[in-house]
């Protein structure tokens, strides 16, 4: 018994210290995302639109990891600003994709670089093996904690 406790203790500990280093990288994120006009999941769909290209509104929730609720509510801020815009799929009726659009692409082009800056310079923290590392650990973590 022994043994699982020091077990469940190490698993107790790296959650609060993942919770934690979580937190502190996402309040850095998202003051940088609100800096540039956006709300965090605004700027998350324009980032995946920037990067991925058009893509099903139904699954945008899954990507970005938000509920469809906000996912509509949040297409519709962003394609009023004229940053995105809804297209249906010539396929298939039920299926629509958010696609961005030239402005929105000039307003990533221009913002997106700078975001990378502060993303990168709060992972300042570890070297880039270190950071490799963690990328393989926290993959395979996410990866056995789904099962």
């Amino acid at each position: 018994m022994e043994k699982n406790n020091a077990s469940h203790d190490l698993s107790l500990k790296l959650f609060v210290v993942l919770s934690k280093a979580y937190k502190a990288v996402m309040d850095h994120a998202v003051k940088d995302m609100k800096k540039h006009g956006l709300s965090a999941t605004e700027f998350t769909i324009m980032e995946l639109l920037y990067h991925k290209g058009k893509f099903p509104l139904q699954q945008i929730g899954d990507k970005v990891l938000i509920t469809s609720g906000s996912i509509t509510y949040n297409i519709d801020k962003l394609e009023k600003r004229g940053l995105l815009k809804r297209v249906p799929c010539p396929d298939d009726r039920r299926v629509t994709y958010a696609e961005i659009t030239e402005e929105g692409e000039r307003w990533m082009s221009e913002v997106f670089p700078h975001h990378a800056e502060a993303i990168d310079s709060v992972m300042n923290g570890l070297t880039p093996e270190e950071k490799s590392a963690a990328i393989d650990l926290l993959k395979k973590l996410g990866l056995a904690a789904k099962g």
